[in-house]
This record gives structure tokens, sequence and C-alpha cells, in this order.
């Protein structure tokens, strides 16, 4: 496999590559909207992102904005919100309504072990495993915790916990043909490769961007978590 960081470490998206992307998907007509079960739904503004905005439960809410891996930082603040709220507030954890925000940098976390292996991710991305202190070819932290003290600080005892986990599709398409230029690969192959190994439980967005808003319009307080 061609190493994807052939010339050199991964840049940073800044703001004319960003707005090259955006113009692009828009004059190809690329969607990266969640599938509308029905016309009928679509008629009404129902769509599987709005049904997901509307299952966000509890009357405490926060919404993680995860854009950067930081070590998996925002796994253990929304862990910290789950073990603390309950007492802040007196109510049992069922009242928080937990979001986070995979976007960006941070959207590897979104997928199976199997695409970091054979994409490179770790070594892409900048994320090491802290068992290896290598670039990963894991999830580092969906079921190995976050801190090794805390065996409950995982990304996937967060889903299992009831946390509502979002991943950008648009961070996928970008960096899914960013991935595929440098390994001389098909955008396409590689972008249904990750959109077929996002992780149970979480959901997609048709942008980080978005599900932020969205989160915070149905009364999550928004915090930076990158």
């Amino acid at each position: 496999m061609e190493n994807p960081t052939r010339e050199g470490a991964m840049q940073p998206l800044d703001r004319r590559d960003f707005m090259g992307l955006a113009a692009a998907m828009a004059a190809i007509g690329v969607s990266t909207a969640l599938p509308v079960s029905t016309a009928a739904a679509a008629a009404h503004g129902a769509t599987d992102f709005t049904r997901w905005l509307n299952n966000i439960s509890g009357k405490h809410r926060v919404v993680f904005d995860v854009r950067e891996p930081n070590d998996g930082m925002a796994i253990a603040w929304a862990w910290v919100y789950l073990f603390t709220g309950p007492q802040a507030y007196g109510v049992k954890e069922s009242q928080l309504g937990t979001v986070m925000v995979l976007r960006h940098n941070a959207i590897p976390f979104a997928l199976e072990d199997s695409m970091w292996s054979k994409y490179n991710l770790g070594e892409y991305f900048k994320i090491n495993d802290p068992a290896t202190s290598a670039p990963a070819l894991r999830n580092p932290y969906y079921a190995t915790p976050v801190d090794p003290d805390v065996p409950d600080m995982t990304l996937k005892s967060h889903i299992e916990r009831g946390v509502k986990v979002a991943a950008c599709d648009m961070a996928i398409h970008y960096y899914s043909g960013q991935i595929a230029k440098a390994q001389g690969l098909k955008h396409d192959d590689v972008k249904s490769d990750w959109m077929a190994a996002t992780l149970p439980g979480i959901s997609h967005a048709p942008s980080g961007v978005v599900a932020c808003q969205g989160a915070v319009a149905k009364g999550c307080s928004y915090i930076f978590a990158g």
C-alpha cells in the first residue's frame, strides 16, 4: 500500500482549501445529506437528520463539538459530564442529553479498526495509539479507555449509555478524497468504504457544522471539545 502521506504530513484545511472544496462539491452536485425515507417526509421537512435531532432527550443537554483528535479528550469530557451531571442537578443520567459531533480532523474516530489499518489513518491524521506510541492502526479510543484507570471512558461505552454521536459526511467526503488521491485510488471507492465502516450507533449528519447548529437549536449547550 502506498503511504498516504507521500507528500508529507497532513496539511490543515485552510480557508482556500475549504472554499475550493465547497465550490467543487456544489459544481458536481455532491449530496452528503442523510437519505430521506419518503418524498412525503421530505415535503414536510422531515429527514433522518431532523428525526435524529428530535430524538435528543433529557432536560440538561450539551453538544461536544469534536473538531480535532486531541488525544480523545472529548470522550473524557463527555464522561465527566455523565458522571457529575446527576450530582450537580439532582437527576438521573437519563436526564442528561449528551451529543458528540465528530468532524474535521476527528472524523476517523467514527470509523472501524479496519479503516485505520487499511488507509493508515493514524499516520495521516497524526493520531498515535497510546498502547504503542506509534501511529494508530486501530481506533484507539472506541473500546479502549482514554484513561486506563476509568474502564468506561470509551466511545463505545458512551454510545451504549445513550450518548448521541454524529459523523460529519462533509469530512468523510473530503478526507476520503485526499487519501484516495494520495494512494492512487478511486475516491468513490474509498468514500463508500468509510461510509460502510461507520461504527455502530453513530449516525451521519450532512455536516458537522449543521449537526452542532441543530443540536444547539434543540436546547444543547455548546462545548468546543477539539
